[in-house]
Formats: structure tokens, C-alpha cells, sequence
């Protein structure tokens, strides 16, 4: 059963019979908006929407997952490739991060999940924009959250993993950004920590 996310919602990243989860996906999915009017068609763009995992040992960034470097150093967190122009919608992912929780190294306490418009569009150019997270040993998806209302932004900090206690919890952020890339969001991530 999967659990839809509000802004700054936590859920627990155990399985249903006790046991702890191993992988998980991080699946980004998006649709550029119709446009309206006589040149609709001529002046469509194709939006660009780039998902990153920045893993952070404390508050210090210690190592990305992004389209540029598709794996982290120590090949625990993997990036399945860039779509440029997305289209999925409310089905699949366009772009995905794969997680082996059981190989993140020791001292990474959170790994901070972002989207951005590379092509500089705002998100009230995209809908059915979307982050789940499934559990990538059965596919079962178990938590969704939904980008909705647009906005005059261009980058979302979207959710987390992190330890707590000994197990993987995730928290859904949902903030609203400015930038085209990762490194742009360094700022806004930090609040978050």
C-alpha cells in the first residue's frame, strides 16, 4: 500500500512483516503542461527535470548522484540516466535512483533527494510531477509525493532518507527552490538537515 506524502510527512522505511528494507528507488516522473493558444505548438519547449541524491555524512556533502556522475564513489547509490524531456507522468519514472541501503557507507546519515529544470522552465510549465519511493526488491511502491500547484520555482528539495535509531526513516520536504542544478540547492538543503 503505498502512502501519499504531505510536505514534512516522515515514514519509516521497514517492511510491512518487521524487517528492515535493503533497496529502494527513488523514481521521478514529470509531463511538460499543454500550453494554450494559436502557437502552442510552435512554442513548445521540452522541460528537462534532473533528479540528484546528495549523500551527507553530518551537515558536510560527501559525495552526488546525478546525471554527470552516476554513481557515488563507493557504488552504493546509482542513477539510471538522464531523460531530457520527460513525459511519463503519472505511470513510470523518467529518471530513477537506486539505493543499496545495506552498502551506504557508515558515516552517510542522509542522502537528500532533489529535482531541478536543467532547461530553466518553471514548475508551472510542468504537471504530474512526482517522487516515489519503491521497494526495490518486490517493486512495491510505498511512499508518493505528489509536486502539485506549479510555482514560480525551478527546483524542489523533494525528500530524504536518513538514519534514525538504527533504521532508515523518510521524510518528505517538498521545497520549493531556485536553480538548475544540485550545487545551486547547497543553501536551501542545509535547512534541512
Amino acid at each position: 500500500m503505498t502512502v501519499n506524502l504531505a510536505k514534512g510527512q516522515q515514514i519509516s522505511l521497514s517492511k510491512s512483516d518487521g524487517g528492515a528494507l535493503s533497496a529502494v528507488r527513488m523514481g521521478l516522473g514529470w509531463q511538460a503542461a499543454p500550453r494554450k493558444g494559436f502557437f502552442a505548438r510552435m512554442t513548445a519547449r521540452d522541460i528537462d527535470l534532473d533528479a540528484s541524491a546528495v549523500l551527507f555524512a553530518g551537515r558536510q556533502p560527501v559525495d552526488v548522484v546525478f546525471f554527470q556522475h552516476l554513481s557515488s564513489d563507493d557504488g552504493s547509490v546509482r542513477h539510471t540516466g538522464d531523460n531530457l524531456v520527460g513525459g511519463t507522468g503519472q505511470g513510470g519514472d523518467d529518471e530513477s535512483i537506486l539505493i543499496d541501503l545495506e552498502r551506504v557507507p557508515a558515516q552517510v546519515d542522509q542522502i537528500v533527494f532533489t529535482v531541478n529544470s536543467f532547461t530553466g522552465q518553471t514548475f508551472e510549465q510542468v504537471e504530474n510531477a512526482f517522487c516515489r519511493l519503491v521497494d526495490e526488491t518486490n517493486g512495491q511502491e510505498m511512499a508518493r509525493y505528489t509536486l502539485s500547484g506549479g510555482g514560480p520555482y525551478t527546483a524542489q528539495i523533494m525528500a530524504k532518507v536518513h538514519r534514525s535509531g538504527g533504521a532508515w526513516q523518510m521524510s518528505a520536504i517538498g521545497e520549493p527552490a531556485a536553480g538548475q542544478t544540485f550545487q545551486d540547492l547547497l543553501p536551501t538543503i542545509a535547512v534541512h538537515l
